[in-house]
């Protein structure tokens, strides 16, 4: 799939983009050109050191902000794949620094969709959260914004032969700024801050995430916003998971935060198909048709949510001290 072609990831020394790199490499050994666009020239530096370039010289790490459209643009020149996974991720962040957050995850998006409609590019993949349905904060809000601007990239592409699409996904298990780490920390403290006894989220692996998008880079038509079908965890659980012995402290949900995470709204429903270990979310007034004959799928039930809470599938805690051990390379002892 990815054999004989360029592919640049934004954000690409990112928890995800790391892990792409890596699968891609071990994958498709005759990948033409990975292309590591992120604005943190450090992070580069220490990721450069893992692949040196006599061993692997077809990635190339390339400095530059998305906000940056020019040197976007000249970094997508001969690129056939894009992921775009740079964002301004924080919630607390996105509150109290609102101006910066548009401009990386809104205008950000629009620059990508430009230059590779642009530069010639077939595929561009955008992650996005599962804060962008129904959003409460403004990071959620924005990745919303940014999930609408490349589904509606695909009304804009005239002749062109290029396909945009979205994946959406829970929180990713182990990855930079993620709870398990803060747990695995404070665990050592005796006492667990938990924000409430109800709260849950839903639960992913990078390598999930990684097939996921490649996922779509082979199967996307273009305009689908792809959601996995992955388990739900409650937080009193996960910590005592990695801290049995801990006292739980409750300190109430933070401004901008919700009980449970939701993918799929109820209005979302009457766009969305099932097949196989996704959904897909459907632009509205598209051919419906089309998109089942493609995933051999169904339409969901009109009314359907998909919440954390609600969900079918769940973590316990021996799932998820053997998915710690596994993706994070936790010790227990």
């Amino acid at each position: 799939m990815l054999n004989h072609k360029s592919v640049l990831i934004t954000g690409g020394t990112g928890s995800f983009g790391k892990k792409f790199v890596e699968t891609i490499l071990k994958n498709y050994p005759e990948v033409k050109r990975i292309v590591v666009f992120s604005r943190d020239e450090l992070k580069q530096f220490e990721m450069a050191q893992c692949y040196p370039h006599h061993l692997y010289p077809q990635l190339r790490f390339f400095i530059g902000d998305v906000r940056d459209l020019a040197r976007l643009k000249r970094a997508c020149q001969g690129i056939d794949v894009i992921i775009h996974a740079a964002a301004l991720k924080q919630v607390p962040t996105a509150e109290y620094n609102p101006d910066e957050c548009i401009k990386t995850n809104i205008g950000g998006a629009q620059n990508v969709i430009d230059s590779a409609l642009e530069t010639g590019v077939k595929a561009v993949v955008a992650l996005s959260t599962d804060k962008a349905a129904a959003p409460i904060n403004l990071y959620g809000a924005t990745k919303l914004c940014s999930d609408k601007l490349f589904i509606a990239a695909n009304n804009i592409k005239g002749g062109r032969d290029i396909r945009f699409s979205v994946v959406r996904y829970g929180n990713v298990m182990g990855s930079r700024g993620s709870v398990i780490p803060f747990f695995m920390n404070k665990r050592k403290e005796g006492v667990i801050p938990i924000t409430h006894k109800e709260m849950t989220r839903f639960n992913i692996s990078l390598e999930e995430g990684v097939a996921m998008v490649m996922y779509a880079i082979e199967n996307a038509l273009g305009g689908e916003i792809f959601v996995p079908k992955i388990p739900s965890y409650r937080i009193e659980t996960l910590a005592k998971a990695i801290a049995p012995d801990a006292e739980l402290d409750y300190v109430g949900i933070r401004p901008g935060e919700k009980l449970h995470e939701e993918m799929i709204t109820e209005s979302d429903s009457y766009n969305t198909i099932e097949f196989d270990q996704y959904y897909a979310i459907l632009p509205s007034g598209a051919n419906t048709d089309k998109f089942t004959d493609h995933y051999r799928a169904k339409m969901v039930t009109p009314g359907f949510r998909y919440n954390s809470g609600t969900n079918t599938q769940w973590e316990t805690v021996e799932t998820l001290r053997e998915k710690i051990r596994k993706y994070v390379d936790a010790d227990f002892n």
